[in-house]
């Protein structure tokens, strides 16, 4: 696949894709001419380093990380590092659903009550 086409299927731009690459995150074959091309599973390994990205992991943790999705293999110390990642994540979604249970309650009372009432 080019790089358009990876870039359209992830729902990224091109030059995340090189950036990607850049990091060591993702792969790219050249062809004679230098014009990148990627096997079919690249779509889904940009999906997966967007979501990685997007719950606040960063490129240092997915160079570890990813050759573990490849191999289905980690080291102890890898799988402590990914442990505590999750952690995290649980943590920061606990943190989310308190915002939005805060927000819910905004919302019901700008609804159904005095907006003067305290929070």
């Amino acid at each position: 696949m080019r790089i358009g086409e990876v870039a359209r299927g992830a729902g990224v731009s091109t030059r995340a894709l090189r950036y990607y690459e850049e990091q060591g995150l993702l792969v790219a074959r050249r062809s004679s001419g230098g014009q990148r091309s990627y096997d079919e599973a690249a779509i889904g390994r940009v999906r997966l380093i967007q979501q990685l990205f997007a719950a606040g992991l960063p490129s240092r943790t997915l160079l570890v990380m990813l050759p573990c999705v490849d191999t289905g293999r980690a080291t102890p110390e890898v799988l402590r590092m990914l442990t505590g990642e999750r952690e995290r994540i649980v943590g920061a979604i606990a943190d989310m659903q308190s915002a939005l249970r805060q927000l819910d309650r905004v919302i019901d009372i700008a609804h159904d009550r005095d907006p003067c009432q305290e929070l």
